[in-house]
Formats: structure tokens, C-alpha cells, sequence
């Protein structure tokens, strides 16, 4: 098996506020909790870059993360080669290969087959986590993440497909799990329903969250001051590939790293060995939270 991650030497060399004792103090604690898995040093400073450099919010992400992951093998398991490529040929959520000047990395989302019976919510979840834990062994931390969801080719009868308990489930994990700096939510190409749907996720939504909603019409005028036209993909008037070469490049580099998602998935919570009460779904998905990544800069 071959896994390529990048070096957790470069993570300290291009981060001052990353700490090696700090992560140390990390990895100590790892070892005196027998439910959790053993993680490589590189997990543990994306995790403490994530929460800010502040080691219980980082605690607290870090079980997270591994919990909700274990509990919910339908949104965070590792797919057949068949099931991936279906779920690529649906929706095509990329990483662009410029940041914004903030340091922003920006994930484009758009559907690719508009036929709501072809849309699967639950697997599309898995796509996107899937591209984002390929994207953070590869390229490491990044001062925060726009997901940016162009909504042309959405119909009132995607609705009927969303799985609310599964968008409730990764909502919690965005907010309060995965180590990335969530920055902004951004929609282009704003489809009328646009409010009903939002309106499903709200109650699972923070506040904090909520606030980063961005609504921009035709123009994209008011996008440009958050996602610069020219590092957009060339297809929506920017000077970067175009979302069909990005889409096949992605493609290209999950299906090679399938034995990363297969590590992965190794990664279990034991809650036989946790100390105290072992954990079960109902307690960990409440409304709740201290939502560890957002911070007012």
C-alpha cells in the first residue's frame, strides 16, 4: 500500500504559529486515550492548525472527528472504484489549484447530471469528504476553505432526495470535526427554491455559520471580492483550467489514492475502551456546540 502525504516538516516550516510541543502535548494525550486510533504526527497539526493553535478546542475536534467517522460508515466509508466513478459522473466538486490572496483554498461544486434520480445526498457527502481528506495529505494546511456551489442544473426535485439526518450528521462534522477553517459559503447561478433550501439546513447551522452565507447573482460582480476572477476556472471568465479539466485531473488523483481512503477508514473509535460512558450517535448529533473553527479574525 501506498500512501503520499505531505511532509509534516513543511506543515512547522511554513506555519511560526505551529508548534512542535505543542502537537507533542497532543500526541501525549493521544496515548492516554485507548478509543482513539493511532494518527501520524502530520493529523495531529492539522488538527491544532484548524482549532487555532489551541490545544482542548484541538482535543475535542480530534474525537470528534474519529466518533462521527465510525459512527457513520455510510457517509465517511471508502466507496467501490464503481460507486466513486457513478458518484463523479453526478456531481463535480473540485479544489482549485489557486488560492484567494487571504490564503483561502476554494472548493467549486457543481452538478454534472441535472436528473434528480440520479442524485444520491449521502453519497455525494462522501464525495466531498473524500476530496478534502485527499486535499489536506497532499497539500497540507491553508488559512481557511470557501466552498463555493454553483446551483444551475438544481430542480425542486433534488429536494425530495436530500437526506436531512444525513446533512444534519455532516453538518455537525464540518463544524465540529474536520480540520479545516471553514471561511465562507458561496452560491452562484441562484436557483428560486434557493431559500427553502437552505431553510432544511439552517436548524443544524450555527450562527457563525449562517453569517458566512453568500448569495450572488448573474454578474458575480459581489464574488469577486471574496474569489478573484482570475483565479476562477476559465469556463466562468477567470484565467484558471476550466471545471472540465479540473473534473478530470480530480478524478485522475482519487482514483490513485484509494488506498488512503482505505487507510482511512481504518481509523475506528473503539467505544468499548473509552473512558467513562461510551458514545452512540444520539448523543453526539444535538444542536449544540462550540463550533472549534470559527474565529473573528
Amino acid at each position: 500500500m501506498s500512501i503520499q502525504m505531505v511532509d509534516v516538516e513543511t506543515e512547522y516550516a511554513k506555519d511560526k504559529n505551529l508548534k512542535r510541543e505543542d502537537v507533542k502535548i497532543l500526541s501525549e494525550w493521544m496515548n492516554k486515550q485507548p478509543h482513539l486510533p493511532k494518527v501520524p504526527e502530520l493529523h495531529l497539526a492539522l488538527f491544532l492548525q484548524s482549532c487555532y493553535y489551541r490545544i482542548e478546542p484541538t482535543k475535542t475536534a480530534i474525537d470528534n472527528f474519529f466518533t462521527v467517522r465510525t459512527l457513520c460508515p455510510d457517509l465517511f466509508g471508502t466507496p467501490s472504484v464503481e460507486s466513486l466513478k457513478e458518484e463523479l459522473s453526478v456531481g463535480s466538486i473540485n479544489v482549485l489549484p489557486k488560492k484567494t490572496p487571504e490564503g483561502y483554498a476554494v472548493i467549486w461544486m457543481k452538478l454534472r447530471d441535472p436528473a434528480p434520480e440520479h442524485y444520491r445526498c449521502v453519497n455525494q457527502i462522501n464525495l466531498l469528504d473524500l476530496i478534502m481528506m485527499l486535499n489536506l495529505h497532499q497539500k497540507g494546511t491553508c488559512n481557511g476553505v470557501l466552498a463555493l456551489f454553483d446551483m444551475k442544473g438544481l430542480s425542486f426535485g433534488h429536494l425530495t432526495r436530500f437526506n436531512l439526518v444525513a446533512i444534519k450528521k455532516h453538518l455537525f462534522y464540518v463544524q465540529e470535526a474536520t480540520p479545516v477553517r471553514i471561511k465562507g459559503l458561496h452560491y452562484i447561478n441562484v436557483v428560486p427554491f434557493a431559500d427553502t433550501l437552505i431553510g432544511m439546513a439552517k436548524p443544524f447551522m450555527k450562527k457563525e455559520l449562517v453569517d458566512m452565507l453568500n448569495f450572488h447573482d448573474e454578474s458575480m460582480e459581489t464574488l469577486y471580492k471574496y474569489v478573484p476572477k482570475e483565479i476562477m476556472p476559465k469556463d466562468y471568465g477567470g484565467e484558471g483550467p476550466s471545471l472540465a479539466t479540473l473534473h478530470e485531473e480530480n478524478t485522475k488523483n482519487l482514483l490513485e489514492n484509494m488506498d488512503l481512503f482505505k487507510w482511512m477508514n481504518t481509523l475506528k473509535v473503539d467505544e468499548s475502551k473509552r473512558p467513562g460512558k461510551p458514545k452512540n450517535a444520539g448523543d453526539i448529533f444535538g444542536v449544540d456546540g462550540t463550533f472549534k473553527k470559527l474565529e473573528v479574525d
